[in-house]
């Protein structure tokens, strides 16, 4: 059964090796945003004869072919995940680096407003928060402030 990566580069006309065909299902599997070296440890279990070089080449082709987008969160890896057609925003966890896909119909009505009063049509944006969890204090002593 093909991944969907591979099925779009089967639509796409992309020649698929088997190495090709791996790092497809495993970049299909992928439920956060990995990296090439990330990228490469899960494909080798699968096939241990895949190199990181075959890796890198196959993401650049998957990239070159707008399957996958490419992303920097700051922490100096680029990442990647399925390109799609349902927009999303992203706010990074800077203590652990932990990716959080969200969409906000208030964040996409204010973009397009901000455009236009600058005198643009928005053709498309990329979000990327930068956060650290809230930590939520408890009261302590019998005085009922929150320290």
């Amino acid at each position: 059964m093909q991944s969907r990566i591979e099925q779009i580069c089967s639509e796409k006309g992309l020649r698929m090796t088997d190495q090709r065909r791996t790092i497809a299902q495993v970049l299909s599997d992928s439920m956060d945003h990995p990296d090439v070296d990330l990228l490469y440890q899960r494909a080798i279990t699968l096939d241990p004869n895949i190199s990181i070089a075959t890796v890198y080449r196959t993401v650049r082709l998957f990239e070159e072919a707008n399957i996958l987008e490419k992303h920097d969160f700051g922490d100096g890896r680029a990442r990647y995940e399925e390109a799609s057609n349902n927009h999303h925003d992203h706010l990074i966890n800077i203590k652990n680096g932990e990716v959080i896909e969200f969409y906000n119909d208030e964040i996409e009505r204010m973009k397009i407003k901000i455009a236009k009063e600058l005198g643009y049509d928005l053709v498309d944006h990329r979000l990327e928060l930068y956060a650290t969890p809230t930590s939520v204090k408890e009261p302590s002593g019998d005085d009922g402030e929150i320290q």
